[in-house]
């Protein structure tokens, strides 16, 4: 069965994975830490995507991120992903691909499901035992909605900015929401969401989005095909 084509829509959060091949190693240390986000803020600049929050890992990175033109999504990924591989391969001495296969990526609902993406993106560190509190972990967004650090690839969601009418208020809101954590339906959710490539939301949001685009949004029901004219079904 031939697999679906990625889930995206302009104007619409994303949340992105990019894992290494068999779960080996994509950042050997800093300097290729600082290579990617370089290439993230470059690409991102010139495709029109605004990247609201991110992670990188040992093995993969998160990413949580808006594109603003037809297409901005999958040109990103591609520029970055081809570009960042001959610089891994050439400083390392290796050859070979690096990427577990293409991206895995979903479309989320951003009332619902936005913030809730942004603590899961920050708190991954913590779940992966690599640091105790998220804010030690120097590679991520979270520094930044703390206001302990200005970072140039950050685009804030204007939900973020509805945190609170100041800075201080909007951070302390964020740590907030940080501190309280993740429902573990809510964790689960936006894992198998991204790794599954179907929509994140409501039945309505999921309905509306299926009348938006031809490509399935949801995973049928056993038996029944998946039909345009039954939005939300498919």
């Amino acid at each position: 069965m031939a697999r679906l084509p990625r889930l995206t829509v302009t104007g619409y959060p994303h949340h992105v994975i990019l894992r290494g091949n068999n779960r080996q190693d994509i950042f050997v240390d800093g300097r290729d830490r600082e290579r990617m986000l370089a290439l993230l803020q470059e690409h991102a600049e010139r495709e029109g995507v605004d990247i609201h929050a991110y992670v990188l890992m040992s093995n993969h990175l998160h990413l949580l991120l808006t594109p603003q033109q037809d297409g901005a999504l999958p040109r990103l990924m591609q520029s970055v992903g081809r570009a960042y591989v001959l610089y891994f391969n050439k400083r390392h001495g290796r050859t070979g691909t690096l990427w577990e296969g293409r991206y895995r990526s979903t479309l989320i609902e951003t009332e619902r499901y936005l913030l809730a993406c942004m603590v899961y993106i920050d708190l991954n560190p913590v779940r992966a035992g690599m640091v105790a509190d998220p804010a030690d972990h120097a590679w991520s967004s979270h520094a930044h909605y703390l206001g302990r650090r200005v970072d140039r690839l950050v685009t804030p969601h204007p939900l973020y900015w509805a945190l609170g009418n100041t800075p201080f208020a909007r951070e302390a809101a964020y740590a907030e929401l940080v501190r309280a954590g993740l429902k573990a339906d809510q964790q689960a959710a936006l894992t198998d969401s991204a790794l599954k490539g179907w929509a994140l939301g409501s039945p309505g949001f999921v309905a509306g989005l299926q009348r938006q685009t031809e490509r399935r949004v949801q995973k049928g029901k056993p038996g029944r095909p998946f039909s345009k004219s039954r939005p939300g079904q498919g």
